[in-house]
This record gives C-alpha cells, sequence and structure tokens, in this order.
C-alpha cells in the first residue's frame, strides 16, 4: 500500500492513505485538540499511578497527556469496612507513591506496615523469617487497592497537562508502521484520537498487546484465589505477615490493624467454591485448621531438618528462634469472602513502535510472593525516567532506542522475579517426599545464611 512518512504537518492534513487510517486523520485534521504526546490505556492502579507520575515529571509538562479509562470513574469513599483486596507495598512503590504525593492521602486514612514476614512448610515446618524480632525493620506496607487508587486518582486530578476520559471502550487502535507516524485510537462511540506514544496498561487481556501481535506466553495454574477480611480471637501486635505453605496451594495473612487481618487463601477451583459455600462459622474453623492445623508428614524429612537444624547450630548459623504463629481467627467480615482465578502471562516484546506495555499487560504472576502489582509499579517508574531522559536529550518521547531501553531494565528485573515465584510455586505444589525433603532443607539454608536473605529481600524491594 502507498504510504507517505507522517510527519507533524502530515498527521492532520494526510488525505493520501486509505480505510481505516483516512477517515482517523481526516477527523483529526478536524480537530487537532484530538492528538495527544501520550495516551494511557487502561486506569486501574498502576495505568492511573503511570498517568499521574508522568503528569507530574517537570520534563514532561509541555507534553498533551490523556489517561483512557474503560469503566466509569466513581467518587471514591473510603469505607469504614476494609475492602477484601489489598495490596502489600513494597519500599520502591512506596517511594514512588510519596514521590508523586498520593502516600500522604493514604496515610491519612490507614495503611499497616509490615515488620516481619514469617513463611513455613505445612510438610515439615521448616521456615524462613524476614526482618528482625524487634520488628524494627520495614519489610512492606499493605494498602487497599480501592483506597490506593483514591490517593493516585486525587493526585492525577491536579495534573494540568493530564485529561482523563472515563467509560472509554476501545473499538480498535491502529499501530504505527514507520517511525514517524502515529498510533490511531478508535472508540466505541465513534471518537478518534491519535498520539505519538500509547501506553498500554488494560490488564492481563491487555487490547494494545493483541493488537501488537505481541508472543504471550501464558498458563492457568488451575488455582483460585480466595479472599476475605477474617478478625482474631485477641488484639495484638499486629506486624507479621504470615504464609503456610499447604499442600493444595499458600495461605497468608496480611495484617490490617491490631484484630484485623487480610486473607489470601489459594487453592483448588473445587475447593475454592466449597470454601465459598460454607457458612463463616465452618469457614472459620477451616480456615484455623489451615493456619495451625497438623498435615501428614513424613518421618524422614522431620528427622533429616531436625538433624540439620542441630548442625546448624553447632556452626552458630541463624536458626528460628523467634517463630511467632497467628492468634486463632475469631470470624470474618460478612460478605468480604470472594475468590478470583491465578494464572502466569509474559510478554516477549514490552515495546514496538510507538507502544509500550506496563503492568499486568506485561507480565502477570502468582500472588504467593506479592510481588504482582509491585512489579508493575516499577515499570512505572522506569518509564517515567526513560521518557524523561528522551525529551531532555531533544528526541522524540517515541524514540524506539529510549523504549528499548525500558523493555531491556523491566526484563532484566522482571523475568527472575517471574522465575523464581514460578520455581517456588511448582517446588511447593507437590506431596513428593524427596521434593518435600530438598525444599525444607533449602528453606532452613537460606534463613541461616543472612546475605542470601538480605539478596532476596533487595530483590524483592525494587
Amino acid at each position: 500500500m502507498f504510504k507517505i512518512p507522517l510527519t507533524k504537518a502530515a498527521r492532520l492534513n494526510s488525505v493520501v492513505l486509505k480505510g481505516p487510517r483516512l477517515v482517523l486523520l481526516r477527523a483529526i485534521a478536524q480537530d487537532a485538540t484530538k492528538h495527544y504526546d501520550i495516551i494511557i490505556a487502561g486506569g486501574g492502579m498502576v495505568g492511573t499511578t503511570l498517568a499521574c507520575t508522568l503528569g507530574k515529571n517537570q520534563i514532561l509538562s509541555n507534553k498533551k497527556l490523556l489517561l483512557l479509562e474503560g469503566s466509569k470513574i466513581k467518587q471514591q469513599s473510603i469505607s469504614d469496612k476494609y475492602s477484601n483486596r489489598v495490596v502489600s507495598i513494597n519500599l520502591g512503590t512506596h517511594k514512588l507513591l510519596n514521590d508523586i504525593g498520593a502516600w500522604s492521602f493514604i496515610a491519612k486514612n490507614r495503611f499497616a506496615t509490615v515488620r516481619r514476614m514469617q513463611v513455613w512448610d505445612a510438610l515439615s515446618d521448616s521456615s524462613i523469617t524476614f526482618g528482625s524480632s524487634e520488628h524494627t525493620d520495614t519489610v512492606s506496607y499493605i494498602v487497599e487497592n480501592d483506597l490506593l487508587l483514591a490517593a493516585v486518582s486525587e493526585e492525577a486530578k491536579k495534573c494540568n497537562n493530564l485529561s482523563i476520559m472515563d467509560g472509554a471502550k476501545v473499538k480498535n487502535y491502529q499501530l504505527p508502521i514507520a517511525q514517524d507516524d502515529v498510533v490511531g485510537i478508535t472508540l466505541e462511540n465513534g471518537e478518534c484520537f491519535t498520539c505519538d506514544l500509547l501506553l498500554g496498561c488494560d490488564g492481563v487481556n491487555s487490547s494494545v498487546r493483541k493488537a501488537m501481535e505481541a508472543d504471550y506466553l501464558s498458563w492457568s495454574y488451575n488455582q483460585m484465589g480466595v479472599v476475605a477480611t477474617v478478625r482474631f480471637c485477641e488484639k495484638f501486635n499486629n506486624e507479621i505477615a504470615w504464609q503456610r505453605f499447604l499442600p493444595n496451594g499458600p495461605i497468608a495473612l496480611l495484617p490490617l490493624t491490631e484484630e484485623l487481618s487480610s486473607l489470601v487463601w489459594s487453592t483448588t477451583p473445587d475447593e475454592a467454591k466449597r470454601l465459598l459455600s460454607l457458612t463463616n462459622q465452618d469457614f472459620v474453623a477451616e480456615l484455623n485448621t489451615a493456619i495451625s492445623g497438623t498435615f501428614s508428614r513424613s518421618s524422614l524429612v522431620l528427622q533429616a531438618t531436625s538433624a540439620f537444624d542441630t548442625f546448624l547450630r553447632m556452626f552458630n548459623c541463624s536458626v528460628d528462634q523467634v517463630r511467632a504463629y497467628p492468634p486463632k481467627v475469631q470470624d470474618i467480615d460478612s460478605g468480604s469472602r470472594a475468590a478470583f482465578p491465578l494464572g502466569f502471562g509474559h510478554s516477549s516484546q514490552y515495546i514496538r513502535q510507538g507502544v509500550a506495555l506496563v503492568g499486568d499487560a506485561a507480565h502477570r504472576i502468582h500472588p504467593l510472593a506479592g510481588q504482582g502489582v509491585n512489579l508493575g509499579f516499577g515499570d512505572v517508574a522506569c518509564l517515567n525516567k526513560i521518557l524523561g531522559d528522551a525529551v531532555y536529550s531533544a528526541s522524540a518521547i517515541s524514540n524506539m532506542d529510549y523504549l528499548k531501553g525500558y523493555e531491556s531494565e523491566r526484563q532484566k528485573h522482571n523475568v527472575p522475579t517471574m522465575l523464581a515465584v514460578e520455581a517456588l510455586h511448582r517446588l511447593y505444589n507437590t506431596k513428593f517426599t524427596p521434593i518435600v525433603l530438598l525444599r525444607s532443607l533449602g528453606l532452613q539454608t537460606t534463613h541461616a545464611l543472612e546475605p542470601i536473605k538480605r539478596a532476596i529481600r533487595n530483590q524483592a524491594a525494587v
């Protein structure tokens, strides 16, 4: 097909191209306000944070930004009742939210600080602990999804160069072919926009990724994550995140208040359906068994781990002398039980001409390590710096050399993290005695060697 380079003038005046692109460019010729430097497709926590972060970047202050939010934006009100969906915010994400001013909104409302994390195996009782017994470290912060979204949404409103359109259902994307081409976006209501750079933040079923025709590796874990807000029998200094690996999947308790924690229980779809059908009383009984009950264990594994523990003590290595268990759960908040499917996904390409993927559109992992949303926020921080560098260097904001830098930097971080989480999932998703023994000894060794623990924490903090 005959094609001319789309220079700045051609973007608004070209009538040579055929089909949908011709219609699109004619529409823009009639209304130049339909062209933006950057369009972010998809809101949510990561997309809205990205829009806010770019909008507050002084180097990008003369760039026009548009956030296309598919759902209708409702006035965010903070309920007295805790939401059943929370995220564990690492230190890197905390810094990002603080830098754009969103953390002050969260701090004025509510959040919980995790100062220790304790992980143990139900089939051997081997464990690892992150954070000090004196609770002086900060491992992460627990924030409700709705509260975090409300915080970044409030800050986004303060960005003078950012426009937000809610209820924006995208019909199709016309992606660039040549370097000087633009991205075309047509909404279901017939509105058309163009931009120099399209940022896909539209989730695991990303339409932007599909338009890119990117290779996407994905599979279902055949697991569901059961969530609820649980209430303990007593108040205590609730600053520990607990995670126990059960035969069917991990169960985690994340602190909210002195007597409340957020539950994430990964299990099979059939078991999740059964758990959701139970009365609150029966659910609590099964939950307490899952947290502190004794499961069938191999005597070989118990003897080997006990002997290895003795061996570590001989060399004054760190052993788990300060292990703590959560109090019994008394009740769950009415209506807080729900479930969502778990899966893996990774796009081999994060970019192509005029397009970049961010967050779940590019990668999806099991929640057992609490890193999914943090990977997305890491993408935001990296992309913000890369685009700022491009503009500061007087390059086009869609310059492929800079976008390749974003892809390379994030894949160097994301891929090892995803592989580690995937390995943990597969390692703990079996009852095979030799594997249980190996993973138990490995957990004891990791706990005993502080440099390894420090390296894990450093990887998870960015």
